[in-house]
């Protein structure tokens, strides 16, 4: 499980490490603090990275526009800084990804894993016989 959660825990430090050279300690504490809950094996852990992800991922796009919008007044190149910045973006909205995986999802308690050979009980199986 670990392995599989290695993106999210790259994107979150990234996106620590961002409000770090903004100076903004409290997103820092909070983005920090959501590591270690990383291991509770409870469904509302899974639902607050995945959504401190798309945040994330918001805070990049704007990122770029921002510094895309700064420069090309001033005649500076923008254009490599909006395409890396788009980039990380990107990975953080498909680490986002990993919480709709069927190991993720079975960890956080969404899902029920079965035995491989184990056969899907048909609808007809589980209801009751009707008498009249």
């Amino acid at each position: 499980m670990a392995l599989l959660l290695l993106p999210v825990v790259l994107s979150i430090l990234v996106l620590a490490a961002h409000f770090l050279r903004a100076g903004n300690v409290l997103a820092i504490a909070g983005l920090l603090a959501l590591l270690p809950l990383l291991a509770l094996r409870r469904r509302w852990v899974a639902g607050v990275a995945r959504y401190t992800l798309w945040l994330g991922t918001g805070i990049w796009v704007y990122t770029a526009i921002a510094i895309a919008a700064d420069r090309i007044p001033l005649g500076q190149p923008w254009l490599r800084a909006a395409l890396i910045l788009g980039g990380v973006a990107i990975l953080t909205l498909l680490s986002s990804l990993v919480f709709s995986a069927r190991r993720a999802r079975a960890f956080y308690g969404g899902v029920e894993t079965a035995d491989p050979g184990q056969t899907a009980k048909q609808p007809s199986e589980e209801r009751p016989p009707v008498t009249v």
